[in-house]
């Protein structure tokens, strides 16, 4: 059988044939015949690098202008898919908030396939098989969509599907397709409450992750599969409902001394009025035609200050929409007693009163929940330290190292008080039965839970 090596690519890489392979993967007692039937399959239908012909770039383009219509003039094909288009990334990967380049997440290390075999083995020993209901045999009969969405997600990255590197292997395959597969799962489930003919609002998930961790490009990642496997889906942040400029100036003032509450970020900063009316939209985008503007933030405004970006620059979203991705660093954080969270830190008190309304104006709207577990909020410095040296080296304005840890002090006595309890009984109003807890390592790739 043809190799598929991402070390060095073999003359006839997507000719696959089974004389030589095995009757079956003896450790599953899969048929690895039709799993390469169906490699070849695929692999006839999408591009591959190298090989890129007229009717793959044909496909490909049209595609990028169904998913992305507002910069459908772009031009890009071939192994680097979009290149020289950190522009395009910037604005898109989080609907128009701006954010370091997303291949910056991916480590480099030498790694190899031998075989599509050897793929198959590679995703059944991934951390989040069992946890996704996905087992080896189900694996086996949808090995066509994971080699279709792992090509694409390497082309969304700009990533070489022949040469990638182990992380770049964990982060696809033991990470967002298994993700992804299991909210395709939750949106069945959702739609099957439902009769024919009725009105379906969106599933909206929520994604609780601390900053750094990649929950922005896991998002991004999962809206693009989305919308390349036909669901119209939104996303949005916690980010989008801070206070105004001038409502946060007032906040400020009203607290005087408390460095939790100087800045946007805490429980207090947010408009939670525009997210119950943003929320409440989305969930009624049932019908074509149907459409609404989703609130942005501009965190360059007032010198890093941060204000509302102007409506006019909001995206605008059309129904009927299929799922809403959720994001933010605090959702799902549930009040404490007042002595718990003074024993972390005492400005942490006004922060906790806060927090009692947050679930009418978030939690309550989330349906299904992914958690993204950490095993140190220290972790946090060091990522955010990360993307600020990377935003440097690319000639972008980023904070200092002091700076840095001057910003993320002011989210560790939240980290420090609820994550135990985000980790130990689910994010506030949550259903066991529809919450998956993904624990990642400093690599910020998924890691088996103690």
């Amino acid at each position: 059988m043809a190799a598929l090596n991402i070390l060095s690519q073999p003359p006839n890489p997507w000719q696959l044939t089974t004389a030589s392979t095995p009757l079956s993967i003896s450790k599953y007692n899969i048929n690895i015949n039709t799993i390469c039937q169906k490699y070849a399959s695929v692999s006839n239908s999408i591009c591959k690098c190298g090989r890129t012909t007229a009717t793959a770039k044909s496909n490909l383009s049209f595609m990028r202008s169904q998913m992305f219509p507002q910069r459908s003039h772009l031009s890009g094909g071939g192994c680097s898919w979009m290149q020289d288009d950190s522009a395009f990334y910037d604005n898109v990967a989080t609907n128009g908030r701006t954010r370091g380049p997303l291949h910056s997440v991916f480590p480099t290390r030498p790694a190899q396939v031998s075989a599509v075999n050897d793929l198959y083995e590679f995703i059944c020993k991934g951390p989040l098989i069992s946890k996704t209901n996905l087992t080896p045999e189900k694996v086996s009969e949808s090995i066509d969509k994971w080699l279709l969405y792992g090509s694409q997600v390497c082309r969304l990255f700009q990533l070489n599907e022949l040469f990638l590197t182990e992380p770049q292997k964990v982060r696809i395959y033991h990470y967002y397709i298994p993700v992804f597969l299991w909210c395709e799962q939750e949106i069945s489930r959702h739609n099957s409450m439902f009769q024919e003919g009725d009105d379906i609002p969106p599933l909206v998930i929520g994604f609780s992750a601390p900053q750094g961790c990649g929950k922005t490009t896991l998002v991004f990642a999962l809206d693009f599969l989305f919308r390349m496997t036909g669901r119209n889906s939104a996303t949005i942040s916690i980010d989008d409902f801070y206070l105004t400029a001038e409502d946060q100036a007032k906040l400020r003032d009203s607290n005087p001394g408390n460095a939790l509450l100087e800045f946007r970020g805490n429980a207090g900063s947010h408009d939670l009025s525009l997210s119950i009316e943003t929320l409440t939209a989305l969930g009624k985008l049932t019908k074509e035609g149907m459409k609404i503007k989703l609130p942005r933030y501009d965190k360059s405004a007032y010198n890093g200050r941060g204000d509302r970006a102007d409506p006019s620059t909001w995206p605008e979203v059309e129904g009927p929409l299929t799922v809403v991705l959720f994001e933010g660093w605090m959702l799902g954080f549930k009040p404490l007693q007042t002595e718990a969270v003074k024993a972390v830190d005492l400005q942490l008190e006004t922060v906790n009163k806060n927090l009692e309304a947050y679930y009418d104006a978030w939690d309550r709207f989330i349906n299904s929940w992914i958690v993204i577990k950490i095993q140190d909020p220290s972790c946090v410095y060091q990522w955010r330290l990360q993307a600020e040296i990377a935003m440097r080296s690319d000639g972008k304005p980023g904070m200092s190292d002091e700076e840095v840890m001057d910003f993320v002090s002011r989210y560790l006595p939240a980290y420090k008080a609820y994550l135990p309890t985000l980790y130990s009984k689910g994010p506030n109003g949550s259903n066991p039965e529809h919450l998956l807890v993904v624990e990642i390592d400093e690599g910020r790739n998924p890691i088996l839970a103690n």
